[in-house]
């Protein structure tokens, strides 16, 4: 087996095991978030001590967050999906034009331009059409963090209330703490007031929230 046959074979049954992996996943993966509860837990007594580190809690979040967005660069240029998609073109291109061109380096940068056509004109727009029909994940309570938030109720003198966060574009209520930071600093929370989320207990439906103002 050639290269350009190899490559063929190699790109095409990556693609195919994707494609699989990819339908697979159609329709699914559209659970729901901590949602429930919101209301009982608001009636129980609830512990502080996530307040005491919600600056720890937001700055590690947005470490977090840059690394995510560094690693998903990183991954988009060696993406399986490409590297697969350039194997295809290059090995049918190969198989396809060496008997105009013959061998050598003239075929070989042939194949690797049209390659890498193959792969940015084709199979990347036909690959992101078919990813518009796959479910998207339904979002947790953590992926609110530092977003803003408003107090549905006014908080008790343990700095604690309800507070509305969107999720999947609705308002789910949860149990908010003040950070110990603005309840030093006699920081009282009313209904209507703005948040910010510092950091959340999605196993209990709580949030650790910052003062933002009326």
């Amino acid at each position: 087996m050639d290269l350009y046959t190899f490559s063929l074979a190699l790109g095409g049954a990556g693609l195919g095991v994707m494609a699989i992996a990819g339908f697979g996943h159609l329709g699914g993966h559209h659970g729901h978030a901590h949602h429930g509860g919101a209301g009982a837990h608001a009636g129980h007594g609830a512990h502080t001590g996530h307040g005491a580190h919600a600056g720890h809690h937001h700055e590690a979040s947005l470490d977090a967050q840059g690394l995510k967005l560094l690693s998903h660069g990183v991954s988009a240029l060696v993406s399986p999906r490409i590297v697969f998609s350039f194997l295809v073109g290059f090995g049918a291109a190969g198989l396809l034009l060496r008997s105009l061109i013959g061998g050598g380096p003239l075929l070989l940068g042939a194949t690797v331009v049209l390659g890498v056509l193959f792969e940015r004109f084709l199979v990347a727009p036909l690959w992101r059409f078919v990813g518009r029909f796959e479910s998207q994940p339904a979002l947790t309570l953590e992926s609110c963090i530092t977003d803003e938030a408003r107090a549905v109720s006014s908080f008790d003198a343990r700095g604690q209330g309800l507070v509305a966060v969107e999720l999947d574009g609705q308002l789910v209520q949860v149990l908010g703490t003040l950070r110990h930071e603005d309840r030093d600093a006699g920081v009282r929370v009313r209904a209507g007031d703005r948040l910010r989320v510092e950091a959340v207990d999605g196993d209990r439906n709580r949030c650790t929230v910052s003062y933002l103002g009326a």
